[in-house]
């Protein structure tokens, strides 16, 4: 599998689709890793919060690859200028790295704003040291990004976002693309209105997804993955099971019409299925992040 790549606004380039392991167990991550690295994925998302960096890092070291983008997200806790340097320290060691490709904020803390505006001071400062090759933030929504944008240096690489057909935020998409911010899909086709019980059910069912997916012989969720592709965004879609791990990278031979794209456009219910960015605090989830 040949994926094409993306390039990020500061040069680097990026694969065109990620492996995500978001509530991946760690019992299961190195299985799941190794299967996306075998059929052809080069980029893996992860996180501090996600409690499996070390085995992501174990599974691309037996795979002997040595081409693969990591990605990893700073967790709220760790916020702060020194706590993220140290926080970056927990990270690698975990992954067993000495540089990551891309690291960004996993979310803002907008009742405390100066921490997120220093922890993404010390992602310029690990930019500037090689110790990360690109950086980035999660979740941020305009007013967080003017503000960020107008305290610190360096234009975000990257913004991670809830995107699927029942939830697009187009105007955020808009704001990020015309800074040169690339958008990237977390639950890309629509996991969340299904395992969260959204209102208008699974976009797998969805039947203008199932229609398109039946005229091009496809499943819906390479038809989703294929309009985000089209439409300029890096999707990460994650699965435990090998045949949909292949499945979604299989998205690149085939290619959605005007009319198609306008139809899963439609689909919008401005209904957010995770957490609403103004409600996250430093404690949320109670969640601490282990040393490495």
């Amino acid at each position: 599998m040949n994926v094409p790549t993306i390039k990020l606004n500061n040069g680097v380039e990026m694969p065109a689709i990620g492996f995500g392991v978001f509530q991946t167990p760690p019992d299961e991550t190195i299985a799941a890793v190794e299967t996306a690295l075998e059929v052809g994925y080069r980029h893996v998302d992860t996180a501090a919060a996600y409690g499996n960096e070390r085995e992501v890092g174990e599974a691309i070291r037996r795979s002997g690859l040595d081409d693969v983008f990591v990605e990893t997200k700073i967790w709220v806790v760790d916020y702060g200028y020194d706590e993220t340097l140290h926080a970056f320290d927990k990270s690698a060691g975990k992954l067993g790295v000495e540089q990551i490709d891309l690291l960004i904020l996993h979310q803002a803390v907008p009742g405390d704003f100066e921490r997120t505006i220093g922890a993404y001071q010390a992602l310029e400062k690990l930019l500037a040291d090689g110790k990360v090759r690109a950086i980035g933030v999660s979740n941020f929504m305009p007013p967080h990004l003017d503000r960020l944008l107008a305290e610190t240096e360096i234009v975000p690489a990257v913004n991670q976002l809830e995107i699927h057909p029942y939830f697009q935020q187009p105007e955020l998409l808009a704001y990020d693309n015309e800074r040169g911010i690339l958008n990237q899909a977390w639950s890309p086709i629509g996991g969340i209105t299904f395992y969260r019980g959204g209102s208008k059910g699974s976009t797998q069912e969805d039947p203008t997804i199932l229609e398109i997916a039946a005229a091009h012989r496809r499943t819906p969720a390479q038809v989703m993955l294929r309009w985000h592709l089209q439409e300029g965004r890096q999707p990460i879609p994650k699965s435990v099971t090998p045949s949909r791990i292949a499945e979604n990278i299989a998205v690149f031979d085939f290619e959605l019409t005007g009319e198609q794209l306008a139809a899963i456009d439609a689909l919008e219910t401005g209904i957010r299925g995770g957490p609403a960015p103004e409600t996250i605090t430093r404690g949320f989830g109670s969640i601490e992040i282990p040393e490495a």
